[in-house]
């Protein structure tokens, strides 16, 4: 079970000396990143030299597959389709609903700004041409990552969506990533994962077309991956790591619901991590003792073990001194189980997603709410947002000035060009000013 750290005392007032105290305490699993750097390297280095070559080897090597073709085709897409049961599919429709309920009203018209007479100015979204999503399939094949994904991307107007996702030991991909795929609109699909599919989409083979930018989760290795080729200039979503949550939780919270809450994230995988804070000791006992109940019943049970040894409990002294805590960790799930989440909720400003009340569990948020799961891990929810709309858009401004509007910003933008030493600059005013030359310094 989680180990459990009592922060009571020892922090001063509303825990003033958090950010140091704690900083050990709310450390994630880690590994050793220089060694992990070098083998991630190693393999975008053959990618890039050698294309569809390293790519294959790299599949045989790790996946023990190599499928030949690499791409899918209609006919496998079809064949996904008649593979799936009606029930999963009414499922996946709604999610698809909501989520697209919840991601449209975040594309905006061009809303033209007239900053002085005779001054237009505006910004415009344009969807990202091509963009590379990676889709895990190894653990669990995350076909309702592809709905986060594909969604937003389509509502963008990305001309071309590529998806990269690890095949299982027969060479196929999950028939549900198949046919999510159909449903968002992605036009290339590739059965091939890991840091390899990272590569080759950032760098492009004879096979797989160079992308803009790389979107998706994935393991220490795929996120390495994204980190390395985001130095040669490809861009990235954000490094989303191993996956977590945070549950805030008081004496009003059913310890059988929090316990659920914690091991529905602690399986996804070894190296995910679960917190709970609570200033309820007796609570914090009882989720414990719940999991224990509950996890022999997951068929993911070793899985959620193994994360649970990089978990945490604490007891804190109040509600201040947990949401210091909390946004101290700036989790990528946290749940919020109390008398007025509503109102603790106003105190969070490092999260990645935010569930309010006992009846919102972080599965609902992960699969149908609407909003999106692809979310920043590891603290960068300090600076990150989850995936929306805009992270598949460049904005780009633009203005407009009319005969009046260059007359009244002319002696502004002269003066400032001439204080900076930028000639030129002034210059291209004064010309068409119908005046010419160098004027004298102000």
């Amino acid at each position: 079970m989680m180990k459990t750290f009592d922060i009571r005392k020892g922090n001063g007032a509303r825990g003033e000396q958090s950010a140091e105290n704690w900083k050990a305490l709310l450390a994630r699993p880690s590994i050793d990143n220089v060694a992990l750097e070098q083998r991630v390297a190693v393999i975008l280095d053959q990618v890039r030299l050698h294309g569809d070559a390293a790519v294959k080897k790299f599949s045989l090597q790790y996946d023990k597959v190599a499928p030949d073709p690499i791409e899918a085709n209609r006919m496998e897409m079809e064949a996904a389709a008649a593979e799936i049961s009606d029930e999963l599919k009414t499922a996946i429709s709604q999610a698809r609903e909501n989520i697209e309920r919840f991601h449209r009203p975040q594309w905006r018209e061009p809303e033209a700004v007239e900053t002085m007479p005779g001054v237009r100015c505006w910004r415009k979204s344009v969807g990202i041409e091509r963009v590379g999503l990676y889709i895990p399939g190894g653990t669990a094949p995350l076909f309702s990552t592809l709905l986060m994904l594909g969604i937003p991307a389509r509502i963008a107007g990305c001309r071309e969506v590529v998806l990269c996702s690890p095949p299982d030991p027969n060479g196929r991909l999950h028939p549900a990533i198949l046919y999510t795929a159909g449903l968002v609109g992605v036009t290339r699909i590739f059965k091939v994962g890991g840091v390899q599919a990272v590569g080759a989409m950032a760098y492009g083979t004879a096979m797989i077309p160079r992308v803009h930018k790389i979107f998706g989760p994935g393991n220490q290795y795929v996120t390495c991956a994204k980190q390395l080729i985001q130095k040669d200039g490809v861009a990235i979503d954000m490094p989303a790591g191993p996956s977590e949550l945070a549950v805030y939780a008081d004496d009003h919270a059913n310890p059988r619901v929090v316990a659920a809450d914690l091991l529905s994230q602690a399986e996804h995988g070894a190296d995910s991590q679960v917190i709970l804070v609570s200033p309820s000791e007796l609570l914090i006992e009882a989720v414990q003792m719940e999991m224990a109940g509950q996890l022999p019943d997951l068929p993911r049970q070793a899985l959620a073990t193994a994360a649970l040894a990089n978990s945490r409990a604490f007891i804190v002294r109040d509600e201040w001194q947990a949401m210091e805590l909390l946004n101290e960790y700036a989790p990528e799930h946290l749940i919020l189980i109390c008398r007025e989440p509503g109102a603790l909720a106003e105190r969070v400003v490092n999260a990645g997603s935010v569930f309010l009340g006992a009846f919102s569990p972080e599965s609902a948020g992960d699969y149908a709410t609407g909003t999106n799961h692809v979310l920043p891990t590891s603290g960068y929810a300090k600076a990150y947002s989850g995936v929306s709309v805009d992270s598949f858009v460049k904005k780009i401004t633009f203005q407009e000035l009319t005969e009046e509007g260059i007359r009244g910003i002319a002696q502004t933008v002269e003066r400032m060009a001439r204080a900076e030493g930028l000639d030129a600059h002034a210059n291209a005013v004064r010309v068409r000013m119908g005046r010419q030359g160098k004027a004298p310094r102000a």
